[in-house]
């Protein structure tokens, strides 16, 4: 069981932005604007500080997130969905009208 899993309607959006854009990554942000939301940008577009640690892959995507954040979440698996809607305006899958939102599930011992 992957600590980062994305549902079918996600990972298809995932699959169709790889297409259009190549490489990408996840960040999980804590932001103050849009809360907790998995940010979806193009490799290289994101500048990966010395703290932000890959967590996890869905869809052959690395997701980081800021180790301080992580004691919030180890006991939590990560569910990548999609819904219809603009979100966070810096994620690549706000030009198809979409938005990837984040739900969890505890993750068995």
């Amino acid at each position: 069981m992957g600590k980062v899993i994305a549902t079918e309607a996600a990972t298809k959006l995932i699959q169709q932005l790889q297409a259009q854009h190549g490489e990408l990554i996840f960040v999980h942000s804590e932001g103050c604007c849009d809360g907790t939301s998995p940010i979806c940008m193009t490799k290289g577009d994101f500048y990966l500080g010395s703290r932000d640690e890959q967590i996890g892959e869905v869809a052959g995507v690395p997701y980081y997130m800021h180790n301080s954040n992580f004691s919030y979440w180890k006991h939590l698996q990560i569910v990548i969905d999609v819904s219809d809607g603009m979100g966070n305006s810096f994620s690549l899958e706000s030009t198809e009208n979409k938005s990837f939102i984040i739900g969890a599930k505890a993750l068995q011992d």
